[in-house]
């Protein structure tokens, strides 16, 4: 099949000008360990453009619109949500990959898919569904570990997306803290750099973003954020989004993806900042017996009469919308009378 000028397969064109392109160290699709599934190939697009645009037009991707980021929904119309998250994140790697010649689609189809296995009300949300699923007798549950299960598994009516291993190890490797073993993988340490790049593209995204949202929200006014922070990252979410980008570009180079000194220990100050200030925050706080309440019942519903095992009921809950959620909880502890 051929589908460019002269008879050529456009598709071998894209990956002949990435092998020309890539750093040495950048992971070229035409280079992929491949799918578990073997497929043709498409004539169009490479390996990964193609997992990106699974991703897209997933269910799931659809539903991170209605579920949190941090701050309950809704709180304005310009809070984060999951899928702007995911954006976000998406952008910033994408930015990194061009800057050190990295392989800017494998970068997007890895940031697009690291988040969707999150449950309904963030991390909040995950921590009332872990506690859940271990007194079930489930090793617990992890949304990186999660956003796997679904590409691989629920998506597709059980078929599963059938994405490139490199894709797939980028998604489950995005958090520090999923620590396991799959496939023989270490999954503390990224697979290839493009994974690096999406966990601290994911860092930059949520620590700046959060920190805007709750300024836009009041828990936050910009007196109150340390002057270190200010004077290292900058003094507004462009600036701070712009300087540790700048950053990482500068201080990466032979697939090593870290960022300076100054901005490593500004990061954790930031992120410390960010716990007691936002994350622990009273009005954060008081929505988790709430949620708590919420993600139990429907844990109790799934398995009265057998309805469903644990483990389906943990699949059950984490692809919900913050709405759905509420939403059938009201039918069911709530029922009119």
């Amino acid at each position: 099949m051929s589908l460019g000028e002269g008879g050529v397969v456009l598709r071998e064109v894209w990956e002949r000008r990435a092998l020309e392109w890539l750093a040495p160290w950048a992971c070229a699709s035409a280079n992929s360990r491949g799918r578990e599934r073997e497929e043709t190939l498409c004539p169009l697009r490479t390996a990964f453009q193609r997992d990106r645009d699974r991703i897209i037009h997933s269910k799931s991707f659809r539903r991170l619109k209605h579920k949190t980021q941090v701050l309950s929904l809704p709180e304005s119309d310009h809070t984060r949500t999951r899928l702007t998250h995911t954006l976000e994140v998406a952008q910033i790697a994408r930015t990194i990959s061009r800057a050190l010649r990295l392989n800017e689609d494998l970068t997007e189809a890895i940031a697009l898919g690291h988040d969707l296995g999150h449950t309904p009300f963030g991390h909040t949300g995950e921590r009332a569904l872990r506690k859940l699923a271990k007194a079930h007798g489930l090793p617990g549950f992890h949304h990186a570990a999660q956003s796997l299960r679904v590409v691989d598994i629920l998506e597709r009516d059980g078929r599963g997306l059938n994405l490139t291993w490199e894709v797939r190890m980028g998604i489950i490797q995005h958090s520090k803290g999923q620590v396991n073993v799959r496939d023989g993988f270490n999954l503390e340490s990224p697979s290839t750099v493009e994974a690096w790049v999406v966990r601290v593209s994911d860092s930059i995204a949520y620590l700046n973003h959060d920190l805007d949202d709750a300024l836009g929200a009041g828990f936050l006014s910009m007196e109150e954020i340390p002057g270190s922070i200010i004077n290292v990252l900058g003094a507004s979410h462009g600036a701070r989004i712009d300087s540790l980008v700048r950053d990482v570009v500068a201080n990466s180079d032979g697939g090593r993806i870290e960022f300076s000194t100054p901005f490593l220990e500004q990061i954790e100050n930031l992120r410390n900042f960010l716990y007691v200030s936002v994350y622990s925050h009273e009005s954060v706080k008081k929505e988790e017996p709430k949620v708590a309440r919420v993600i139990g019942t429907l844990f109790e519903h799934a398995l009265a009469g057998s309805l469903m095992e644990p483990r389906e009921a943990v699949d059950w809950i984490s692809g919900m919308t913050d709405r759905y959620a509420i939403h059938l909880f009201r039918e069911i502890a709530e029922p009119e009378t």
